[in-house]
């Protein structure tokens, strides 16, 4: 059995790099078609409480996200179980994790958003790639710090 630990720092760092690639992402790049396409009154900001709430929330699950993609990039490592280092690069690496992790877990559930909730396939594209980008940027710090 590895012995794996977590890099704290390394999960802080993509808690903090991921939050403000949410705050990019909905905000100057996606935001008002995001907005449009959640049903939302474009000229009415969000109360101050709400505001925070929902940052607080995002900030939690960021760090369960790269808590538990630092880990899972750990256990597979070679070199966490004692082999020797394989000749992937932390590219690589960070590519495969974020990828396999997105299309099994991310993916599914972005699409049960458009079957079951009636969300549009615009409002799934802006999500879905968010959601893959997000996971890269968190494993390339993982795998590097």
């Amino acid at each position: 059995m590895p012995n794996i630990e977590v890099n704290m720092i390394a999960v802080l760092v993509a808690v903090v790099a991921t939050f403000f690639l949410g705050f990019i992402w909905y905000t100057p790049l996606f935001g008002k078609i995001w907005a449009r396409e959640m049903g939302m009154d474009q000229n009415e900001k969000p109360k101050t409480g709400q505001m925070i709430k929902g940052m607080v929330i995002m900030v939690i699950g960021n760090f369960l996200m790269a808590f538990v993609l630092g880990h899972d990039i750990l256990a597979y490592n070679p070199v966490s179980w004692g082999l020797p280092p394989s000749e992937a690069s932390a590219l690589s690496t960070a590519g495969m994790a974020s990828f396999f992790t997105w299309l099994g877990f991310f993916l599914p559930l972005d699409l049960n958003s458009v079957a079951w909730e009636g969300k549009s396939w615009t409002l799934f594209a802006i999500n879905t790639s968010y959601h893959l980008v997000m996971l890269f940027v968190a494993s390339i710090i993982l795998v590097n710090m």
